[in-house]
């Protein structure tokens, strides 16, 4: 009898970590606002109305005040039962989600395929949850992001290295999404650099953000001597005014649920042009 893969991520240590979220200042979360106004932008350049909006993490109230604003039918999902409860969201883990099929016209999902156990299950289970002609919206911090970070931490050794997340690219993302189904699917990048006094001040946005490690089991803390060395490594790449610049690349992506009125997709490689291209992305600088 086989038996079930060990799960990479815990579902215990995310839970805590978004009821800690919540408890925080929205201000301290830096991330949610730039990937919630990013992708309500994209939503705008939708020249349709979406009735019934399914939600996946309470975590930005602006944003949860903002879907409520327009008047769309919003059903929200959140792990985190404390933030759940402030919310008025279904308490369930985002690869979890047990609703109607075909229920949603749009699914939103800021941050969080990355860190799920089952990428393709929970891919398969939200284009269910789509109506025909439905549209998934979402973005994570994807591969790449973290560089100086994760070369300080590797610098360290084994007992570090056991730290680091796994990291999803844009065409892992993309062929994912063709393969469960989606139509039309977009990825693209949005890259942030943000610069830092020390490591502490990283680590700290990193809890803020929910992004600390969820691995399972949990590796030991670091020792007093550990983190040290970590953090001398991550300063040696501090620019001339002390500061180090550390970069999160954003991963955008977009898949529709497949309807007969919808054009033909193009033959691969034919395509001259990508959403960036036509939104123009900037990279963005953030000096907290």
């Amino acid at each position: 009898m086989s038996q079930s893969p060990r799960p990479l991520f815990s579902g215990g240590r995310h839970r805590a970590q978004r009821d800690r979220m919540a408890r925080l200042p929205a201000s301290a979360n830096f991330l949610a606002p730039i990937i919630a106004e990013t992708l309500l932008d994209r939503l705008a350049m939708v020249t349709r109305e979406f009735r019934r909006t399914l939600l996946i993490g309470a975590h930005d109230a602006a944003l949860v005040q903002h879907l409520r604003a327009i008047g769309t039918e919003l059903t929200i999902v959140e792990a985190a039962p404390r933030l759940a409860a402030q919310t008025r969201a279904i308490a369930v883990e985002a690869d979890a989600v047990d609703l109607p099929f075909a229920s949603f016209d749009l699914i939103l999902w800021p941050g969080g395929l990355d860190s799920v156990n089952d990428v393709p299950g929970a891919l398969v289970r939200l284009r269910a949850l789509l109506a025909p002609d439905g549209l998934l919206l979402g973005a994570f911090v994807g591969d790449g992001s973290l560089p100086r970070l994760r070369r300080a931490v590797m610098a360290e050794g084994v007992r570090s290295i056991a730290r680091l997340h796994p990291q999803i690219d844009l065409a892992a993302t993309g062929n994912l999404l063709q393969r469960v189904g989606f139509t039309l699917p977009v990825v693209d990048v949005e890259a942030l650099t943000v610069r830092y006094g020390d490591w502490f001040g990283l680590v700290r946005d990193l809890r803020a953000a929910g992004l600390s490690s969820r691995l399972a089991p949990a590796p030991p803390p670091l020792t007093r001597e550990e983190a040290a060395r970590i953090a001398a490594a991550f300063a040696a790449h501090a620019d001339p005014d002390g500061r180090i610049g550390e970069a999160f690349r954003i991963v955008h992506f977009s898949g529709w649920a497949p309807h007969p009125d919808q054009p033909q997709p193009a033959r691969r490689g034919s395509g001259t042009a990508s959403l960036a291209d036509a939104l123009k992305p900037k990279d963005q600088g953030r000096d907290p």
